[in-house]
């Protein structure tokens, strides 16, 4: 089954347990962590999530788009998140391997993440460890940016390499989803849609969530 995960980037900010209610026939609540840093944004930190942990039961899936996100991690996972994802880019090799021991040494998912610039290759040192791997399809930093359909042959090329060595590590697609792309990122294998405009823009907010399944 392909399972969505709404980016609470686009919810109204002043009703952020409401607006997290409405998405309740998801499958993740999305949190985009940005830092100022290691994207041209801030967004939301530790205390927002520890907030916004007991307002639903759907797993938190925390993206961190921060330099050195070691250094944060474990505080994360004591917040509330469920998966705990780190970019690729953000620091060296040696230091995500040991971010990504911490989250699991606290009992939580991890999972990296390429920004459109990186191949599918870089993955490869951490693909049998992490739970789930996130192809970015604009560059991160902001909602509403026009989806890379170039990405699709990083997602397929991804796809390829999890079946053969890590089966049951997941496969997301975050930017630009919508119930047009959408079909384009399930083709090419990927199975959690993160989402935000089109979500949270729709009408009917469940319809629109059963829609991006395909």
């Amino acid at each position: 089954m392909i399972k969505i995960a709404p980016s609470i980037l686009s919810a109204d900010f002043a009703n952020l347990e409401r607006d997290i209610g409405r998405i309740a026939t998801a499958d993740y609540v999305h949190v985009d962590v940005m830092d100022g840093m290691f994207v041209p944004n801030i967004t939301i930190g530790v205390p927002v999530v520890k907030s916004i942990r007991p307002t639903t039961s759907l797993p938190l899936d925390v993206h961190l788009m921060i330099v050195q996100p070691g250094r944060y991690v474990e505080q994360f996972c004591d917040a509330g998140a469920d998966l705990v994802t780190i970019h690729v880019e953000s620091d060296t090799e040696e230091a995500l391997h040991c971010a990504i021991d911490r989250i699991h040494a606290k009992g939580k998912r991890a999972g990296i993440v390429l920004k459109p610039g990186t191949p599918a290759e870089a993955a490869l040192p951490f693909l049998e460890k992490v739970e789930l791997i996130l192809v970015m399809t604009v560059e991160p930093g902001f909602g509403g940016q026009k989806f890379m359909t170039d990405m699709m042959p990083k997602v397929s090329a991804l796809r390829a390499l999890i079946d053969e060595k890590n089966p049951a590590c997941e496969l997301e697609v975050d930017g630009g989803v919508d119930p047009e792309t959408c079909t384009l990122c399930i083709r090419a294998g990927a199975n959690v849609l993160v989402a935000g405009s089109a979500v949270y823009k729709a009408a009917d907010i469940p319809v629109r969530i059963a829609e991006l399944r395909g």
